[in-house]
């Protein structure tokens, strides 16, 4: 059974370099990234069998981006390993590692032992769990050959376990940022009063090579004069800043006026306006205008025939906080109703509803049968409603037409679910993901190449508050695809710090 682990046996022709590493893989790190296989350069690879039964179970999950990714997984290996004797003593890979399928000796029943399995079961006395059995088998491989042995996971479970039998552990860092993005949301740039005056008059100001140096494509900046004077401006390569472009307000169709209420309010307003700009990433904490400024300015662009966009696409995962409450009845429209909630509140702010009136009856001489059935149906029209009844406003009115139900209806808005948007093309739309920090960077470049000439695309979140328990702060699909984006010409980003919700909503997202 030990010539099972071919690849790393000493009688194999596949040889073990020295000097690399050996990677063992879960199972959630072929479902995050399946292209993981090719990305540890010249290291050696170790795949235990029982990751092929946990993606076999997987592989049946038609609509998810999970099954998919495990049936990719499994052409990649088919593909690698054609057949037994592959399978038995490994291959290598092109870029130099090798890689091999794990059956550890050490879990047939009348096995032998060894003192990492005695105290593996010590410490984990349950090998049913698939989990304590990929660990066993990343012990196997680390006694029996010299490189050091590592056990790569997201399940930051699985990594302290491994560390407590000790096994070295860790994270996919392939698309991991280089570090959190804690850096202020702009950059000051110092000029002098005649500097900024010029600034004023002309609409647009050459830094210089060294002033210009640090900042990226599509930055915004903040001008400040010895003085204390400032202007807000964009950085457009080559050391030119030029001023913003807003108008004096945006506004949905029927809707109310809709100002930024501070600098960086100003900064998201002049991206989401400007038709260079086909994608747009911006972080913000709870409370800073992401939803309201988004949606506004989506709307005051598509309000007539001139408009740039066809209509708005509103998204975000369906990844619940806390305890999930089961499946939802209804359409796709009424399911993703609870997920979309802050965008139906967001158009209850910027389009007012209005009581829909009942015409006014006829004033004309009637005989008295038909006056006593006027007066009925007047008597029954402002009847006391039951209290489960709304009336939906004064006497003779209907219920109340949601603003946003109008807009579904007509097909300005569209409701857009992830799980069935591989395959479509989405052209002349304004695209707004939300909550994109539940994403993984595969998931996000999965929308992001849904879009079509004449669209754009706004991915909204805050990297702080992750639910999905396999990306953190610094390896989900927003702050990805921010970090490899940063200086692209159709690409910007906004970071929101200032909220604007109300004083509790402030303190609380800054103090609890």
């Amino acid at each position: 059974m030990e010539k099972l682990s071919g690849a790393f046996a000493p009688t194999s022709g596949i040889r073990v370099a020295a000097k690399v590493k050996t990677f063992v893989l879960d199972t959630n790190v072929l479902l995050h990234d399946p292209q993981s296989i090719y990305k540890f350069e010249d290291n050696n690879l170790a795949i235990p069998v029982e990751v092929l039964e946990e993606l076999d179970a997987i592989k049946g999950e038609q609509s998810t981006e999970r099954g998919r990714n495990a049936r990719r997984v499994h052409r990649i290996l088919q593909e690698l390993l054609p057949d037994s004797r592959s399978m038995h003593e490994g291959v290598k890979l092109a870029n130099g590692g090798t890689l091999s399928i794990i059956i550890n000796p050490y879990l047939v029943e009348g096995g032998r032992s060894s003192p990492a399995m005695d105290r593996l079961r010590a410490i984990l006395p349950d090998l049913s769990k698939k989990d304590n059995r990929i660990i066993a088998a990343a012990l196997f491989v680390q006694e029996q050959f010299p490189p050091p042995t590592i056990l790569v996971t997201k399940d930051v479970n699985v990594q302290l376990k491994a560390r407590a039998v000790g096994l070295e552990s860790e994270d996919y860092l392939n698309d991991k940022v280089p570090e959190v993005d804690d850096e202020a949301s702009y950059h000051e740039l110092p000029v002098n009063l005649y500097e900024l005056q010029r600034f004023c008059s002309e609409g647009e100001f050459d830094l210089g090579p060294d002033a210009s140096k640090p900042l990226y494509l599509n930055e915004y900046v903040l001008l400040r004069s010895d003085e204390g004077k400032t202007m807000p401006a964009r950085y457009y390569g080559e050391g030119i800043v030029r001023r913003l472009k807003l108008p004096d307000f945006v506004k949905a169709p029927g809707g109310i006026s809709i100002r930024p209420r501070n600098l960086e309010q100003q900064f998201f307003l002049d991206a989401l306006l400007d038709d260079s700009i086909h994608m747009l990433t911006c972080f913000g904490k709870a409370g800073t205008g992401k939803t309201l400024l988004s949606i506004a300015a989506a709307l005051h662009q598509t309000h007539d025939d001139q408009s740039r966009y066809d209509g708005v696409s509103i998204s975000r995962p369906v990844i619940a906080l806390g305890k999930d409450i089961g499946f939802l009845p209804g359409t796709l429209e009424e399911k993703m109703k609870p997920w979309l909630q802050p965008y139906y509140d967001a158009l209850e702010v910027l389009i007012p509803s209005k009581p829909q009136k009942e015409p006014q009856f006829a004033a004309k001489k009637v005989s008295k049968k038909k006056h006593k059935k006027h007066d009925e149906r007047f008597l029954a029209m402002n009847a006391p409603q039951p209290p489960h009844v709304s009336s939906g406003g004064s006497h003779g009115s209907l219920p109340l037409v949601k603003p946003y139900e109008r807009l579904l209806k007509s097909g300005l808005v569209e409701i857009e679910a992830l799980a069935f948007i591989r395959g479509r093309s989405i052209a002349r739309r304004f695209f707004i993901l939300d909550e994109a920090q539940q994403l993984t960077p595969h998931e996000v470049k999965t929308v992001i190449t849904r879009i079509s000439e004449g669209s754009k695309i706004v991915l909204i979140g805050d990297p702080a508050q992750i639910d999905n328990p396999y990306v953190d702060s610094r390896s989900n699909g927003l702050v990805y695809c921010h970090n490899r984006m940063k200086g692209q010409a159709v690409a910007a980003h906004v970071k929101l710090t200032k909220g604007e919700r109300s004083k509790l909503a402030e303190l609380a997202a800054d103090l609890l």
